[in-house]
């Protein structure tokens, strides 16, 4: 099986041409108050050896004459931890006629105003930073510099699958060593198998040289600008900013000519995460974040299933794109495998892109951009001010110079994603890829436009997700997510096994259920409970309407939390079959 990269065709054949950068000056610094704020206390530091730094009433007294002396008030306030007394000037004014009579007594060391600091990361000053609405528009964008004042990803890695990375200033400083995994030195054109150089060569192909009817297309640099959208470094003047910008980005190069082959990948997802690949160092520096921003026809294989399991079993978090053909994702892969975040695509506006899968399997939306209308020609650059804006390179075949162009496509919304999800590793280590994914999709907030179809629990939230880990400890969350098929008349049931809770189960426990099936109208679904308590969540509702993808609440309060929980589901009538996709209980 042979995947290909899944950014928007209408960006993957044409150079862009961007618009001129806004300039610097346009732009305030990061963290930079709009006005100076006046000045309403002093800090004053005393010598050891004066009365005022030990007594509070000599401080009171000295600071009422050395206000009277500058024609001021003055009034001590208190005593701050490293002895300072803090003077209050009463309303805002000029503080420098008071400092003047504080720094003309031999008995205060030092005088300084009590100023104010701002948060760092509101506003960075790179150069294409105002291009990203994607970021931080309130109507479509993902609500990610309210999030940089807790965390910007460091202390994780994430590794790019993709094409690999062509040289970029502006992401260089958060690249650390990946691998090449194209076996076939022919589609990676670098005269050898695997090695462990995983530059982009290009992904350039001629007319019908990957298959009868293909069209000649240029390479795309696809890994770099999904690279970019990640982790691109953030207030340095320069270009964009990176989701996760103190994060690390591990290029793991799968794709080339022609796309890249099943094999490869599911080698390169093993290796990324940690596992060993026979002739193949081991990672250094194992991902926790693994972004897949490619796929193919075809539901999920056992080959892809097995590789996504191991690795979320060693602490990674897996986040691949929905798919670009306006179709249900179930018919695609790797996004129809289980234990994966599948991410579908927004526009600007907050509807699902036209290109955009969609479908009862989509966990989540995020910006994907949109660089022509569904109406505009295909292959056109209509409207490149609603794409997502990366780093990528000038080169039709071979690298040229670095620059910065927006893309369309699925694999846009997937980096967007991941990058959250290294905010969240980093926000908090002890999280498990579930409860990051919980953590996402729970924090999810209505996209303000329309999603046909089916965009999972709506826009990512990089705001609302950090806090949400970091201001209560994160719940326990139990899943299974093997499939069990559901015939025609017929009960089936899915265990959950429950262990290291305390108590009883909550009031509001949280069943979440991903059944696969036509015509739910057919369906009892009941959640058992260890000692046999039936609470029954969809009793033949639905009528002909496809798929049960719900998050239901439980009164569970008088079972006890530990033990083997059971989703049972009993198909009422003939004719329709489907499945337990997964499902899920949260405390």
């Amino acid at each position: 099986m042979s995947v290909t990269l899944l950014a928007g065709s209408a960006t993957t054949s044409l150079a862009l041409t961007a618009a001129d950068p806004a300039p610097a000056s346009t732009l305030p610094a990061a963290g930079a108050p709009t006005a100076v704020a006046p000045v309403e206390n002093l800090i004053v530091g005393y010598k050891s050896s004066a009365a005022e730094a030990g007594s509070n009433s000599a401080a009171a007294a000295d600071a009422e004459a050395k206000g009277k002396k500058a024609s001021k008030k003055a009034k001590f306030d208190r005593r701050l931890g490293t002895g300072a007394a803090l003077v209050s000037l009463g309303t805002p004014a000029d503080a420098a006629a008071v400092m003047a009579q504080f720094r003309a007594d031999p008995d205060v060391a030092y005088v300084e105003p009590d100023s104010r600091a701002y948060a760092l990361a509101v506003t960075p000053n790179d150069t294409e930073y105002a291009k990203q609405w994607d970021l931080f528009e309130s109507t479509a964008g993902m609500n990610v510099p309210a999030a940089w004042d807790t965390t910007t990803g460091s202390g994780v890695t994430v590794a790019v699958i993709d094409t690999g990375y062509v040289a970029h200033s502006d992401v260089a400083a958060n690249v650390v060593a990946g691998y090449d995994f194209i076996s076939s030195s022919t589609a990676a054109r670098d005269g050898n198998g695997r090695d462990n150089n995983p530059a982009d060569q290009g992904d350039w192909s001629a007319a019908g040289e990957c298959g009868t009817g293909s069209k000649a297309s240029d390479s795309s640099w696809h890994g770099t600008h999904v690279a970019g959208t990640i982790a691109a470094a953030t207030s340095n003047s320069k270009g964009i900013a990176g989701i996760a910008y103190g994060a690390k980005i591990q290029p793991v190069r799968v794709l080339g000519k022609c796309g890249g082959a099943t094999s490869d990948i599911v080698d390169a997802i093993t290796w990324a995460s940690g596992g060993t690949v026979s002739g193949v160092p081991a990672n250094a520096t194992p991902a926790k974040v693994i972004n897949m921003s490619l796929g193919g026809s075809g539901a999920c294989t056992s080959t892809y299933q097995n590789a996504i399991n191991a690795a979320v079993g060693r602490g990674t978090t897996v986040v691949v794109a929905a798919g670009n053909s306006n179709a249900d994702a179930a018919g695609f892969s790797p996004a129809s495998c289980n234990n994966v975040i599948n991410v579908a695509a927004s526009n600007r506006t907050g509807d699902r892109s036209f290109y955009s899968n969609y479908g009862a399997i989509i966990d989540v939306a995020a910006p994907g951009g949109e660089t022509r209308r569904a109406t505009d020609t295909p292959g056109t650059i209509t409207t490149p001010e609603n794409g997502i804006w990366s780093t990528l390179n000038t080169g039709a075949t071979t690298p040229g110079a670095e620059n910065y162009e927006p893309y369309q496509g699925t694999s846009m919304a997937a980096p967007h994603v991941a990058g959250l999800a290294a905010l969240l590793k980093s926000a908090n280590s002890a999280l498990t890829p579930a409860q990051i994914e919980s953590a996402i999709k729970a924090n999810a907030r209505p996209l303000a436009g329309t999603c046909t179809g089916g965009c999972g629990t709506g826009l990512a939230d990089a705001a609302a997700s950090v806090a949400a880990v970091t201001s209560t400890p994160p719940t326990p969350g139990f899943e299974n997510t093997t499939d069990f098929a559901i015939g025609d008349n017929a009960t089936v049931e899915s265990p959950v096994t429950v262990t290291g809770v305390t108590g009883n189960a909550p009031a509001t426990l949280k069943v979440g259920v991903n059944i696969v099936h036509t015509y739910i109208g057919d369906l009892k679904v009941d959640l058992v409970a260890p000692d046999g308590t039936v609470y029954t969540v969809h009793n033949r509702t639905g009528g002909s309407a496809d798929n049960i993808n719900q998050v239901y609440t439980v009164n569970a309060s008088s079972e006890v939390a530990n033990g083997t929980w059971k989703l049972r589901v009993n198909d009422n009538a003939g004719g329709d079959t489907g499945k337990i996709d997964s499902w899920s209980l949260t405390f």
